[in-house]
Protein backbone atom coordinates (compact mmCIF):
# COMPACT_ATOMS: atom_id res chain seq x y z
CA UNK A 1 0.00 0.00 0.00
CA UNK A 2 1.55 3.56 -0.96
CA UNK A 3 2.54 5.76 2.21
CA UNK A 4 0.85 9.00 2.30
CA UNK A 5 3.13 12.40 1.85
CA UNK A 6 0.63 15.52 2.32
CA UNK A 7 2.76 18.76 1.45
CA UNK A 8 0.94 22.02 2.82
CA UNK A 9 1.70 25.19 0.48
CA UNK A 10 2.42 24.53 -3.01
CA UNK A 11 4.68 27.45 -3.86
CA UNK A 12 8.39 26.89 -5.36
CA UNK A 13 9.58 24.53 -2.36
CA UNK A 14 6.07 22.51 -1.95
CA UNK A 15 5.74 22.40 -5.74
CA UNK A 16 9.60 21.27 -6.35
CA UNK A 17 8.88 18.90 -3.11
CA UNK A 18 5.78 17.20 -5.00
CA UNK A 19 7.74 16.62 -8.41
CA UNK A 20 10.86 15.11 -6.93
CA UNK A 21 9.02 12.71 -4.99
CA UNK A 22 6.65 11.76 -7.49
CA UNK A 23 9.52 10.87 -9.65
CA UNK A 24 11.24 8.96 -6.77
CA UNK A 25 7.61 6.84 -6.42
CA UNK A 26 7.13 6.65 -10.10
CA UNK A 27 10.50 5.03 -10.35
CA UNK A 28 9.83 2.74 -7.04
CA UNK A 29 6.63 1.01 -7.51
CA UNK A 30 4.69 4.22 -7.50
CA UNK A 31 5.63 3.28 -3.27
CA UNK A 32 4.38 7.45 -2.05
CA UNK A 33 0.54 9.17 -2.89
CA UNK A 34 1.20 12.80 -2.67
CA UNK A 35 -1.43 14.67 -1.51
CA UNK A 36 -1.46 18.80 -1.81
CA UNK A 37 -2.95 21.54 0.37
CA UNK A 38 -2.81 25.20 -0.22
CA UNK A 39 -4.97 28.05 0.98
CA UNK A 40 -5.06 29.17 -2.86
CA UNK A 41 -7.35 26.89 -4.57
CA UNK A 42 -5.78 27.83 -7.81
CA UNK A 43 -2.56 26.40 -6.84
CA UNK A 44 -3.69 23.38 -5.75
CA UNK A 45 -4.92 23.55 -9.49
CA UNK A 46 -1.81 23.80 -11.20
CA UNK A 47 0.23 21.29 -8.58
CA UNK A 48 -2.18 18.81 -10.05
CA UNK A 49 -1.68 19.75 -13.58
CA UNK A 50 2.11 19.92 -13.79
CA UNK A 51 1.94 16.46 -12.36
CA UNK A 52 3.60 17.66 -8.67
CA UNK A 53 0.51 15.97 -6.76
CA UNK A 54 -1.85 12.73 -6.95
CA UNK A 55 -4.63 14.05 -5.11
CA UNK A 56 -5.39 17.56 -3.29
CA UNK A 57 -8.25 18.41 -0.29
CA UNK A 58 -10.27 20.95 0.34
CA UNK A 59 -10.17 20.79 4.30
CA UNK A 60 -6.86 21.03 5.89
CA UNK A 61 -8.01 18.04 8.06
CA UNK A 62 -8.67 16.02 5.38
CA UNK A 63 -5.09 16.63 4.01
CA UNK A 64 -3.29 15.19 6.50
CA UNK A 65 -5.39 12.98 8.70
CA UNK A 66 -4.36 9.99 7.00
CA UNK A 67 -0.43 11.07 6.44
CA UNK A 68 2.05 9.16 6.91
CA UNK A 69 4.30 12.35 6.72
CA UNK A 70 3.35 15.99 6.66
CA UNK A 71 5.78 18.77 4.93
CA UNK A 72 4.82 22.16 5.91
CA UNK A 73 6.04 24.26 3.38
CA UNK A 74 4.59 27.57 4.19
CA UNK A 75 5.88 31.07 5.11
CA UNK A 76 7.73 30.20 8.43
CA UNK A 77 5.08 33.39 10.25
CA UNK A 78 2.24 30.99 8.71
CA UNK A 79 4.09 27.71 10.21
CA UNK A 80 2.67 28.18 14.25
CA UNK A 81 -0.84 28.55 12.20
CA UNK A 82 -0.62 25.06 10.84
CA UNK A 83 0.64 23.27 13.54
CA UNK A 84 -2.41 24.51 15.75
CA UNK A 85 -4.94 23.63 12.83
CA UNK A 86 -3.40 20.28 12.07
CA UNK A 87 -2.84 18.64 15.53
CA UNK A 88 -6.21 17.24 16.43
CA UNK A 89 -6.51 15.85 12.79
CA UNK A 90 -2.91 14.12 12.86
CA UNK A 91 -2.86 9.94 13.30
CA UNK A 92 -0.58 8.48 15.95
CA UNK A 93 2.75 8.22 14.77
CA UNK A 94 2.59 10.40 12.14
CA UNK A 95 5.74 12.52 11.50
CA UNK A 96 5.66 16.15 10.69
CA UNK A 97 8.80 18.05 8.82
CA UNK A 98 9.18 21.72 7.28
CA UNK A 99 11.07 23.49 5.10
CA UNK A 100 11.33 26.85 6.75
CA UNK A 101 14.07 29.19 6.71
CA UNK A 102 14.82 29.42 10.54
CA UNK A 103 14.66 26.78 12.74
CA UNK A 104 14.48 28.11 16.55
CA UNK A 105 10.91 29.41 16.60
CA UNK A 106 9.76 27.15 14.51
CA UNK A 107 10.88 23.99 16.49
CA UNK A 108 9.40 25.76 19.71
CA UNK A 109 6.03 26.13 18.16
CA UNK A 110 6.29 22.44 17.06
CA UNK A 111 6.94 21.14 20.84
CA UNK A 112 4.04 23.31 21.93
CA UNK A 113 1.13 22.76 19.63
CA UNK A 114 1.74 19.37 18.07
CA UNK A 115 0.40 16.40 20.00
CA UNK A 116 2.85 13.97 21.77
CA UNK A 117 2.01 11.00 19.78
CA UNK A 118 3.43 12.86 16.43
CA UNK A 119 7.40 13.28 15.82
CA UNK A 120 8.69 16.33 14.16
CA UNK A 121 11.69 16.85 12.43
CA UNK A 122 12.43 20.50 11.93
CA UNK A 123 14.33 20.90 7.87
CA UNK A 124 15.28 23.75 5.81
CA UNK A 125 16.52 23.25 2.14
CA UNK A 126 19.01 25.44 1.09
CA UNK A 127 17.72 25.87 -2.28
CA UNK A 128 15.11 28.39 -3.87
CA UNK A 129 14.99 31.73 -5.55
CA UNK A 130 11.30 32.58 -7.00
CA UNK A 131 8.63 31.81 -5.20
CA UNK A 132 6.34 31.01 -7.92
CA UNK A 133 5.03 27.52 -8.38
CA UNK A 134 5.48 28.42 -12.16
CA UNK A 135 9.54 27.80 -11.67
CA UNK A 136 9.09 24.50 -9.84
CA UNK A 137 11.30 21.63 -10.88
CA UNK A 138 12.39 17.95 -9.49
CA UNK A 139 15.47 18.93 -10.13
CA UNK A 140 15.35 22.35 -7.51
CA UNK A 141 17.27 20.10 -4.59
CA UNK A 142 19.95 18.07 -6.65
CA UNK A 143 23.11 18.26 -4.54
CA UNK A 144 21.47 21.41 -2.44
CA UNK A 145 21.87 20.49 1.39
CA UNK A 146 18.95 20.34 3.50
CA UNK A 147 19.83 20.70 6.65
CA UNK A 148 18.04 18.54 9.77
CA UNK A 149 16.99 20.33 13.34
CA UNK A 150 15.42 17.04 15.16
CA UNK A 151 13.19 18.16 18.09
CA UNK A 152 14.27 16.23 21.17
CA UNK A 153 11.34 13.64 21.15
CA UNK A 154 11.64 12.66 17.75
CA UNK A 155 11.96 9.13 16.87
CA UNK A 156 14.94 7.48 15.36
CA UNK A 157 12.86 6.09 13.11
CA UNK A 158 11.06 9.81 11.93
CA UNK A 159 14.82 10.72 11.71
CA UNK A 160 15.17 8.23 9.25
CA UNK A 161 12.29 8.80 7.26
CA UNK A 162 12.48 12.37 6.84
CA UNK A 163 16.52 11.83 5.52
CA UNK A 164 15.00 9.21 2.95
CA UNK A 165 12.76 12.05 1.84
CA UNK A 166 16.31 14.84 1.43
CA UNK A 167 18.09 11.49 -0.17
CA UNK A 168 14.73 10.92 -2.42
CA UNK A 169 15.24 14.68 -4.16
CA UNK A 170 18.79 14.35 -4.28
CA UNK A 171 19.79 16.66 -1.75
CA UNK A 172 22.64 15.95 1.07
CA UNK A 173 21.71 15.95 4.70
CA UNK A 174 23.33 18.38 7.25
CA UNK A 175 22.70 18.40 10.89
CA UNK A 176 22.74 20.97 13.23
CA UNK A 177 20.98 22.76 16.21
CA UNK A 178 18.55 24.86 15.44
CA UNK A 179 20.33 28.19 17.32
CA UNK A 180 23.13 27.07 15.50
CA UNK A 181 21.23 27.10 12.20
CA UNK A 182 19.52 30.41 12.68
CA UNK A 183 23.38 32.12 13.22
CA UNK A 184 24.54 30.44 10.48
CA UNK A 185 21.90 31.15 7.78
CA UNK A 186 21.63 35.21 9.22
CA UNK A 187 25.45 35.77 7.80
CA UNK A 188 25.12 33.47 4.37
CA UNK A 189 21.20 33.71 3.48
CA UNK A 190 19.78 36.90 5.29
CA UNK A 191 22.02 39.36 5.45
CA UNK A 192 22.83 38.57 1.64
CA UNK A 193 19.13 39.52 1.31
CA UNK A 194 19.11 42.28 3.67
CA UNK A 195 22.59 44.10 1.82
CA UNK A 196 20.80 44.20 -1.41
CA UNK A 197 17.28 44.91 -0.74
CA UNK A 198 19.50 48.00 1.28
CA UNK A 199 21.73 48.95 -1.49
CA UNK A 200 18.63 49.17 -3.85
CA UNK A 201 16.62 51.27 -1.76
CA UNK A 202 19.60 53.35 -1.25
CA UNK A 203 20.59 54.06 -5.12
CA UNK A 204 16.81 54.16 -6.63
CA UNK A 205 15.62 56.51 -3.99
CA UNK A 206 17.94 59.14 -4.96
CA UNK A 207 16.91 61.79 -7.13
CA UNK A 208 19.17 60.96 -9.54
CA UNK A 209 17.79 57.12 -10.46
CA UNK A 210 15.92 58.60 -13.61
CA UNK A 211 19.25 58.99 -15.15
CA UNK A 212 21.74 56.56 -13.64
CA UNK A 213 19.54 53.64 -13.60
CA UNK A 214 20.54 53.11 -17.77
CA UNK A 215 24.22 52.75 -16.52
CA UNK A 216 22.99 50.24 -14.03
CA UNK A 217 24.85 46.73 -15.58
CA UNK A 218 25.82 43.54 -14.50
CA UNK A 219 27.77 44.92 -11.16
CA UNK A 220 24.10 46.50 -9.79
CA UNK A 221 22.16 43.84 -11.03
CA UNK A 222 24.46 40.95 -9.89
CA UNK A 223 24.85 42.22 -6.53
CA UNK A 224 20.93 43.27 -5.71
CA UNK A 225 19.72 40.17 -7.68
CA UNK A 226 18.66 39.13 -4.02
CA UNK A 227 16.07 42.08 -3.67
CA UNK A 228 13.96 40.44 -6.39
CA UNK A 229 13.02 37.36 -3.60
CA UNK A 230 9.70 37.39 -1.56
CA UNK A 231 8.75 40.05 0.19
CA UNK A 232 6.65 38.17 2.51
CA UNK A 233 9.22 35.03 2.76
CA UNK A 234 12.05 37.53 4.31
CA UNK A 235 10.08 39.70 6.46
CA UNK A 236 8.94 36.41 8.04
CA UNK A 237 12.86 35.24 8.32
CA UNK A 238 13.66 38.69 9.98
CA UNK A 239 11.02 38.34 12.25
CA UNK A 240 11.68 35.01 13.30
CA UNK A 241 15.25 35.76 13.48
CA UNK A 242 15.93 39.42 14.60
CA UNK A 243 18.97 38.61 17.08
CA UNK A 244 20.93 36.74 15.04
CA UNK A 245 20.26 38.70 11.86
CA UNK A 246 20.81 42.32 13.88
CA UNK A 247 24.69 40.82 15.14
CA UNK A 248 25.09 40.39 11.23
CA UNK A 249 24.46 43.36 10.45
CA UNK A 250 26.49 45.09 13.13
CA UNK A 251 29.64 43.18 11.75
CA UNK A 252 28.62 44.31 8.01
CA UNK A 253 28.40 47.90 8.79
CA UNK A 254 31.84 47.67 11.32
CA UNK A 255 33.53 46.44 7.89
CA UNK A 256 31.95 49.39 5.92
CA UNK A 257 32.60 52.02 8.96
CA UNK A 258 35.86 51.03 8.40
CA UNK A 259 36.26 51.25 4.82
CA UNK A 260 34.41 54.45 4.79
CA UNK A 261 36.96 56.02 7.49
CA UNK A 262 39.50 54.52 5.87
CA UNK A 263 38.57 56.42 2.43
CA UNK A 264 37.93 59.46 4.14
CA UNK A 265 41.14 59.50 6.07
CA UNK A 266 43.51 59.19 2.36
CA UNK A 267 47.25 59.37 3.09
CA UNK A 268 50.06 57.62 1.13
CA UNK A 269 48.79 54.58 2.46
CA UNK A 270 45.39 54.47 1.16
CA UNK A 271 45.84 52.47 -1.81
CA UNK A 272 48.00 49.77 -0.37
CA UNK A 273 45.13 49.80 2.48
CA UNK A 274 42.29 49.24 -0.30
CA UNK A 275 43.71 46.63 -2.02
CA UNK A 276 44.16 44.92 1.17
CA UNK A 277 41.17 44.93 2.08
CA UNK A 278 39.89 43.64 -1.43
CA UNK A 279 42.85 41.20 -1.60
CA UNK A 280 41.76 39.06 1.31
CA UNK A 281 38.03 39.68 0.32
CA UNK A 282 39.29 37.78 -3.01
CA UNK A 283 40.94 35.28 -1.65
CA UNK A 284 38.05 34.09 1.04
CA UNK A 285 35.82 34.42 -1.86
CA UNK A 286 38.02 31.84 -4.13
CA UNK A 287 38.69 29.71 -1.32
CA UNK A 288 34.97 29.14 -1.02
CA UNK A 289 34.40 28.28 -4.70
CA UNK A 290 37.07 26.02 -4.56
CA UNK A 291 35.71 24.03 -1.13
CA UNK A 292 32.09 24.37 -3.37
CA UNK A 293 33.70 22.51 -6.29
CA UNK A 294 35.51 19.85 -4.09
CA UNK A 295 32.49 19.38 -2.18
CA UNK A 296 30.33 18.97 -5.49
CA UNK A 297 32.86 15.89 -6.73
CA UNK A 298 32.94 14.48 -3.46
CA UNK A 299 28.96 14.41 -3.50
CA UNK A 300 29.02 13.26 -7.31
CA UNK A 301 31.67 9.71 -5.99
CA UNK A 302 28.93 9.51 -3.13
CA UNK A 303 26.21 9.00 -5.35
CA UNK A 304 28.43 7.22 -7.77
CA UNK A 305 28.93 5.07 -5.23
CA UNK A 306 25.29 4.86 -4.08
CA UNK A 307 24.54 3.28 -7.84
CA UNK A 308 26.60 0.65 -7.83
CA UNK A 309 25.33 -0.69 -4.53
CA UNK A 310 21.65 -0.04 -5.72
CA UNK A 311 20.14 3.50 -4.91
CA UNK A 312 16.77 2.23 -5.18
CA UNK A 313 17.09 -0.72 -2.57
CA UNK A 314 19.44 1.47 -0.35
CA UNK A 315 16.03 4.33 -0.22
CA UNK A 316 13.75 1.82 -0.02
CA UNK A 317 15.19 0.61 3.39
CA UNK A 318 15.42 4.27 4.73
CA UNK A 319 12.44 5.64 3.28
CA UNK A 320 9.38 4.85 5.63
CA UNK A 321 11.33 2.33 7.28
CA UNK A 322 11.59 -0.31 3.96
CA UNK A 323 7.82 0.25 2.41
CA UNK A 324 9.46 -1.86 -0.74
CA UNK A 325 8.64 -5.67 0.33
CA UNK A 326 9.95 -8.28 -1.62
CA UNK A 327 7.26 -9.71 -4.23
CA UNK A 328 6.35 -13.02 -2.61
CA UNK A 329 7.73 -12.62 0.75
CA UNK A 330 6.51 -13.17 3.89
CA UNK A 331 5.68 -9.74 5.69
CA UNK A 332 4.76 -10.73 8.60
CA UNK A 333 7.23 -9.46 10.42
CA UNK A 334 7.39 -6.51 7.99
CA UNK A 335 7.31 -2.89 9.40
CA UNK A 336 4.23 -1.60 9.96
Amino acid sequence: MAQQVTIIGLGLIGGSLGLALKRWSRENQDALRVVGFDGDVSKQNKASRMGAIDASEWSLGKAVANADIVIVATPVQAMRDVFADIAEDLKPGTIVTDTGSTKVDVVKWASELLPTTVSFVGGHPMAGGSESLDAASADLFADATWVICPAVSASDEAVRNVLGIVAATGAESYFVDPVEHDSYVAAVSHLPFIAAAAMVNAVTEDTSWRDMQTLAASGFKDTTRLALGSPEMHRDIALTNRESIVRWIDQYIDELRAMQHELQGGGDELAETMFGRFERAQDARARLEVATRRSDEAMSESQKELAKDGFSDQMSRMFFGGFRRKKGGDDRNADR
